[in-house]
């Protein structure tokens, strides 16, 4: 059964999940570029893969194993994942990288952040369907 939230209600359980999206982000793109100062936007790339998989696993949890709801779906994935990932900042680190004349290295972020989150969803999702013998 699916839980029903006031819109109220809705907007503060996004709040509260991508607030600490947005927190653990930060603080997690900054240490990974802290320690790998290479000019390719790994802390982006890493916490959009990231994201992505947790995002497919809470997707796949809500679908076949947990409570389910509403109220989950948008603290969770709409919050939580929507706070911590980032394609705005990833878009900008691209075109950053073609305007600066390294164009192979940002085509090869764009492609990359696109076919590795997608296939981190899919994992997310497929992961979660194991532990709990679903399909």
């Amino acid at each position: 059964m699916t839980a029903t939230v006031s819109p109220l209600l809705g907007m503060l359980l996004v709040g509260l999940g991508g607030g600490i999206g947005a927190a653990a982000r930060f603080w997690l793109a900054d240490s990974i570029k802290a320690r790998r100062p290479t000019g390719f936007p790994w802390g982006t790339w890493i916490v959009n893969v990231l994201g992505s998989l947790l995002i497919g696993a809470v997707t796949g949890w809500l679908v076949l194993a947990g409570p389910g709801g509403e109220p989950w779906r948008l603290l969770l994935a709409t919050g939580l994942c929507g706070g911590f990932t980032t394609f705005s900042t990833a878009t900008v680190e691209t075109v950053t990288m073609f305007r600066g004349g390294r164009h192979v290295a940002a085509v090869l972020h764009a492609l990359s952040t696109l076919a590795v989150t997608v296939l981190a969803v899919v994992g997310g999702i497929a992961l979660v369907g194991a532990a709990v013998g679903g399909s």
